[in-house]
């Protein structure tokens, strides 16, 4: 069985787990829109494909597991979700599984209004979240919010534009300033959407931050939820985190789980705040940045995927509590692959 990973960029770790995880019976392919991709060192085989909006695309992925007998995709990026998503139904046709939610899902997940809005009318505790300076306003004068918040992109990623207000003349600074950095980065794609209310104020929680693993099967059947205290972030991504069994925790990503019924792996931040209550600030529908520590902690997904996909009943999903990790920096000689891309 042949995987294709698309906008795999640095997650070199995930190339990995996914070829121990075939052990041999099968190739692990990267894609990516830029040839300096890391993650292409650790891939049996990698491909410079098209930008995720350009039209050729779709067609050009398509042409390539055709090509390479690719039977499943996993994107590893926000903003490609929505994209292949929407054509699930050409791979399939084409005997290719795109493990991926369905659209409806990845709206939600993607664009952090729709996030608040699907929380808080799902019963779920999340920060108080305005999308314009004038309903900020008006809940601060009434004494329904206070400083510091922050300020952020509507449909954001990782740390960029991301910024804490302590007072009314830094949030109308740091409100223009995240317009800028939308402007000026790939959240420009998605925030065309709605250029006019792209950007976020959300209330600022006191307490402990932790990470959740969501993992449903490919028919969006709730499996398990694994809960990391984060110790550390750096770029927006848990640097060092700590295996905990919360089942106060654990019971918030069951309920997301039946709620949202999503696909694979829900990456999500919830904050315990210091008076005990459980606030859900973040869901992505994807593997994300903190997944190493589940996997170190015993957790393994892509094995589990893989087995999934051959009908196979096993299953690699309990992590053990208290293994504490941190992630390492390394150094790669990416030259042979911008060489490449320019013959």
């Amino acid at each position: 069985m042949n995987i294709l990973l698309t906008s795999a960029g640095r997650r070199g770790y995930l190339v990995k787990y996914f070829r121990e995880a075939l052990s041999g019976k099968g190739f692990v392919h990267v894609g990516n829109s830029s040839p300096v991709s890391p993650a292409f060192a650790y891939a049996d085989y990698h491909v410079v494909t098209p930008l995720i909006y350009d039209d050729n695309y779709i067609p050009f992925l398509l042409q390539y597991c055709k090509k390479n007998d690719i039977k499943a995709i996993i994107s590893l990026f926000d903003i490609d979700l929505y994209v292949l998503a929407s054509h699930k139904k050409e791979f399939s046709d084409n005997g290719i599984t795109v493990i991926v939610s369905d659209t409806d899902v990845i709206s939600v997940c993607n664009d952090k209004w729709n996030t608040y809005n699907f929380l808080k009318g799902n019963g779920f505790n999340a920060p108080l979240t305005y999308i314009s300076k004038e309903d900020f306003f008006i809940a601060y004068k009434n004494g329904m919010i206070s400083f510091p918040v922050i300020v952020k992109p509507r449909w954001g990623m990782g740390s960029i534009g991301v910024y804490i207000a302590d007072n009314k003349e830094e949030l109308d600074v740091f409100y223009a300033k995240v317009k800028r950095d939308i402007a000026s980065s790939y959240l420009k794609y998605e925030s065309t959407q709605d250029t006019e209310k792209s950007v976020l104020i959300q209330q600022m929680i006191d307490g402990q931050e932790y990470g959740l693993d969501v993992i449903n099967d490919l028919k969006g059947n709730y499996k398990n939820t694994i809960v990391r205290m984060k110790y550390a972030m750096r770029s927006g991504e848990t640097d060092c985190a700590l295996i905990v069994d919360n089942e106060k925790i654990k019971a918030v990503g069951e309920k997301l789980s039946a709620t949202l019924k999503h696909i694979g792996n829900l990456d999500s931040d919830v904050f315990v705040s210091n008076d005990n209550n459980i606030f859900v600030l973040e869901l992505n529908a994807r593997f994300g940045g903190g997944y190493p520590f589940s996997h170190m902690a015993g957790v393994n997904l892509p094995k589990t995927i893989i087995n999934w996909l051959n009908n196979c009943s096993e299953e690699y999903l309990c992590a053990k509590p208290g293994v504490l990790a941190q992630k390492d920096i390394t150094m790669l000689d990416i030259t042979n692959f911008l060489e490449e891309s320019k013959q």
